[in-house]
């Protein structure tokens, strides 16, 4: 009996273990949120500098396709070219394709067609990585609407007439350079000081300043006004603005125009130069700057 008792008693003193309190437990859970909150912004950092770094490497693949084919065809691509008949345009980005490993895309559009034939709907249906900001939050398409001024001012629509949808397009972050005025004023637009015109290529000997100090490709969010790599309906809201850009009140300004660029990169936005160099432009860029590095010519 007596054995029993003190066997039982030396189990029960080597069972009775020093555990957590229900207040020691809310301690480290507390130390342990205190540590993610601390973590989770330079994680959150980290993120978008991988992500910058990509931006910039897609801008530098465009400006190698740039330079190649700028040597082979001794000028730029034309910033948007109409189609016979002058009811579509294709962008800048068409002619690139070849050189930017892309020759079976470019071998699916026929730029003497209308964009909206059915020869096209392979390449209307194609997103393009390297056309797309990874910082961005985009979707793969959007719809092209009809543009509302093309109504008679005394003309009444109700809101659902006058928003035509006239075409889906592949979405993009990066539009060629017009210069320092809005390229969809109107249909022709007007004379743009950039390096990427309507219906009229520019070389690197147009550009007064060379080509290290001329931007000639910036970023804009989708959020601004959604982009496009391929071309428009030219009857199509802010037509010419979905494939080029402007420099205008500065960037990642919410009073800027749809034309001016903008990004989702913390501070600024990522630009090609002429000569394939890319940089990061901040918000408080000097706007005199700013507007001379996007004309060819003082």
């Amino acid at each position: 009996m007596n054995q029993t008792t003190s066997h039982h008693y030396k189990r029960s003193s080597t069972d009775s273990r020093v555990g957590f309190t229900v207040l020691e437990l809310l301690v480290v859970v507390a130390i342990i949120g205190v540590l993610i909150a601390l973590l989770m912004p330079a994680i959150g950092s980290a993120r978008e500098a991988a992500r910058r770094l990509q931006c910039t490497n897609h801008l530098r693949e465009i400006g190698l396709a740039m330079q190649n084919h700028h040597s082979t065809e001794n000028k730029l691509p034309v910033g948007w070219s109409f189609s016979p008949g002058s009811t579509s345009a294709y962008g800048w980005v068409v002619p690139l394709l070849p050189y930017i490993e892309q020759g079976a895309l470019a071998e699916q559009i026929d730029r003497k067609r209308p964009l909206n034939d059915p020869r096209h709907q392979f390449a209307r249906s194609t997103s393009l990585d390297w056309m797309l900001c990874p910082s961005d939050i985009t979707e793969p398409f959007f719809t092209l609407y009809q543009d509302d001024e093309e109504h008679d001012e005394g003309e009444s629509f109700s809101p659902v007439e006058r928003s035509v949808a006239l075409m889906q397009l592949p979405t993009a972050n990066y539009v060629g350079i017009f210069g320092t005025i809005e390229a969809d004023d109107c249909t022709p637009a007007p004379v743009g000081d950039g390096a990427f015109l309507e219906n009229h290529a520019t070389r690197f000997r147009d550009f007064q300043r060379g080509t290290s100090h001329t931007i000639i490709v910036g970023e804009r969010t989708m959020a601004q006004v959604p982009s496009t790599w391929i071309g428009v309906n030219l009857a199509g809201e802010d037509a010419a603005a979905r494939l080029v850009g402007s420099a205008l009140e500065g960037i990642n300004n919410p009073l800027a125009d749809e034309c001016d660029h903008s990004s989702r990169h913390p501070g600024g936005a990522n630009f090609l130069w002429g000569d394939g160099h890319v940089t990061f432009v901040t918000e408080n860029v000097d706007l005199h700057e700013y507007h001379r590095w996007a004309k060819l010519r003082e």
